[in-house]
């Protein structure tokens, strides 16, 4: 028996038990169908904070305070006693209980590109399989005919580096992220203070009435039908479908999510009025709504300075980031505890690599994939404790070296989604979404 039908077994096993208990033998099989359709795992969301360019280890969560690569910030102390980070995160820090902190990531790309695809997809660039993002590849899994929403939202992502590993590989069209960007310079154009998040095509052309759009529409579906019965592939069906989701979403009351105008002043400000904030306040909207996949950015695209890759001015920089990160990120673990859906999502934080524990002549911190941090919370997810342990002076692991299989797995089985769970590449190679196994002292 392969391991994806054990952990299938034993699942259905566990829900058919609770489903059977108090119900008679004539009502059982109703029963049954009742509560593995009100099984948490059918309705799950991940969000994912993705910290473009490589966020410092050493002056977030992996402080070293009495060694000189420690750097310039001091620690503190968080709500779980032993587990201390930045003093540039205090709002997250009163969220501790809820995060597993990996400190013992280690990998081997240390250039932005393959790091990134690495870290998205769970492989290397290499051959001719076309590998999906861990979005594309979860979204999936997770997505549900009843929500009409894309089951992917990207927020204001920068895919300068790596294009590829932002898109849904060999799944198709039909799992590509709907892109939310941002209007004006540097993505950061000010609407009443707020950072202005745009999701283009969520209404007519200006100037184009509702029975021209009509029109149109009816012409495009004409035209595209008598297509596809002469081009009956795939390829021309995924596309069909990504029109006939986006036009769902546009004739439904779920694109009022991309409004952030509904909300108050104070919540708005509470997330924070930049980018990253507004994304973050967007992605509770999302999940809101049942959207399985959001990700939300903070890089050099949204803040309009280096992002996270600080080869200068590390401390300044990172200081600023941290700021927001803290606003943003706290205030969406709030908000999704006080609506009941914290235990329904799963939060990871993580970028390509981290950076050099050393500091170089310039102030800064380079690429570093030895060693590094990346962060998971929230639903399914055993808080409160810090997993891995660096040397002293950072340069090495020195207990538990965790691969991205081992994160992006683990990621997997909190979400109810067995990572050895196989899709048909381009190539035709049947490939498991995380070919590694989770770590299990981080899982609820």
């Amino acid at each position: 028996m392969t391991k994806l039908n054990q952990i299938d077994r034993r699942r259905w096993m566990q829900s058919a038990g609770m489903g059977m208990l108090g119900v008679s033998m004539s009502g059982w099989l109703p029963a049954l169908a009742t509560q593995l359709a009100a099984d948490p795992r059918r309705r799950r969301h991940c969000i994912l904070l993705w910290m473009g360019g490589g966020p410092s280890q050493t002056d977030t969560f992996d402080m070293k305070p009495n060694h000189e690569n420690g750097g310039e910030f001091k620690e503190i102390a968080t709500n779980v006693p032993g587990v201390r980070f930045s003093e540039h995160l205090p709002q997250l820090a009163q969220h501790a209980d809820r995060l597993a902190i990996i400190r013992s990531l280690s990998t081997k790309e240390g250039d932005h590109g393959r790091g990134t695809h690495l870290m998205r997809t769970g492989h290397p660039p290499q051959g001719a399989d076309r590998y999906p993002t861990i979005g594309a590849a979860l979204a999936k899994q997770l997505a549900s005919p009843e929500v009409k929403m894309p089951p992917y939202v990207s927020i204001a992502p920068f895919r300068g580096f790596n294009n590829e590993a932002f898109g849904p590989g060999f799944l198709g069209p039909k799992y590509a992220p709907l892109i939310v960007g941002a209007a004006g310079m540097n993505g950061a154009a000010q609407s009443e203070n707020f950072a202005k998040l745009k999701v283009d095509a969520l209404a007519p052309p200006e100037g184009v009435t509702a029975s021209q759009m009509e029109s149109r529409l009816d012409l495009w579906k004409t035209l595209e039908s008598r297509f596809l019965a002469q081009h009956p592939n795939a390829t021309i069906r995924a596309h069909q479908a990504v029109y006939d989701n986006s036009l769902q979403m546009i004739e439904s009351d779920a694109s009022d999510a991309f409004d952030l105008s509904q909300e108050t002043d104070t919540v708005r400000e509470a997330y924070g009025k930049g980018m990253f904030g507004q994304g973050c306040l967007l992605a509770r909207r999302l999940v809101e709504r049942g959207v399985p996949f959001v990700e939300v950015s903070l890089n050099g695209a949204s803040t309009g300075g280096p992002g996270w890759d600080t080869h200068s001015n590390n401390f300044e920089t990172v200081k600023k980031l941290s700021g927001e990160l803290d606003a943003g990120w706290a205030t969406l673990m709030t908000e999704l505890k006080q609506r009941s859906l914290l235990e329904t999502t799963t939060i990871i934080w993580m970028g390509e690599f981290g950076r050099t524990p050393r500091i170089n002549g310039g102030a800064g911190r380079d690429h570093f994939p030895q060693a590094w941090s990346c962060v998971l919370a929230g639903g399914g997810i055993a808080g409160g404790q810090a997993y891995g342990r660096t040397s002293a002076d950072g340069m090495h692991v020195e207990e538990d070296k965790t691969s991205v299989g081992g994160v992006l797995a683990t990621l997997c089985e909190a979400l109810g989604v067995p990572p050895y769970t196989q899709n048909l590449s381009n190539t035709g190679r049947p490939i498991a979404i995380v070919d590694a196994s989770p770590i299990e002292r981080l899982l609820a």
